[in-house]
């Protein structure tokens, strides 16, 4: 969805047809650089993504690359984030790199199972500043891993089971950061078009970024 910040939308999200496997991407600035890296990322991460960690990571370095090129041609900043759900019969694999988000509901318990790679996340973890102040607001946007980072920094790799019922909700920070957590989770247990709820009250709370989201129902 495209919010009232910038003049389309940055964000790319990729459901796969052929296997258990949701990608988005936020594209940083409103250039670009920025369609060509969330668009780059996404598709080399689909192309070469294979099961186990150290494919996974292998994914996303070459991304990493590709983005690295891309950059260099346009002359300006080419990077994004990007968070994945890769599953099979019995688990998932969640990659994380940026400050999009994965979450997961179960029995009723919304977790937040990602880490923002933040200077704000880790402010807020040490109690640098007030969460609300204006200093953890601009560093929001001081992100410390991305892709297309010049140092190409790995992402985190995370290993869950996956249990009938359960809800997993991958998004991009437009959403994250304008929609509470309760509501969030209110929406996950309640809404059978929860991704159209969230996304409405991105809207609503001023949509100050594009948002994207996606959710996985575990049967």
């Amino acid at each position: 969805m495209v919010g009232n910040r910038y003049p389309a939308n940055f964000d790319i999200l990729h459901l796969d047809d052929a296997r258990p496997l949701v990608v988005v991407a936020d594209g940083m600035g409103a250039g670009e650089g920025s369609r060509v890296a969330g668009r780059t990322a996404v598709d080399v991460f689909v192309e070469t993504a294979g099961p186990g960690p150290r494919a996974l990571r292998a994914a996303v370095a070459q991304a990493q690359r590709r983005l690295a090129d891309a950059g260099r041609r346009l002359g300006e900043l080419t990077g994004c984030t990007l968070t994945a759900f890769v599953g099979d019969d019995h688990d998932a694999w969640l990659v994380q790199i940026g400050d999009s988000r994965a979450y997961r509901l179960r029995d009723g318990q919304l977790e937040l199972l990602t880490v923002d790679h933040t200077a704000a996340w880790l402010g807020a973890v040490n109690g640098w500043y007030p969460f609300d102040s204006a200093r953890a607001h601009a560093d929001r946007y001081r992100l410390m891993r991305y892709v297309g980072h010049p140092d190409q920094p790995e992402p985190d790799v995370l290993n869950v089971t996956l249990r009938p019922g359960d809800v997993y909700l991958l998004c991009t920070d437009g959403l994250a950061e304008q929609v509470p957590y309760g509501r969030i989770a209110e929406a996950l247990t309640r809404d059978r078009d929860a991704v159209g709820t969230l996304l409405a009250d991105s809207l609503r709370a001023g949509g100050n970024d594009n948002a994207t989201g996606a959710v996985i129902v575990v049967h």
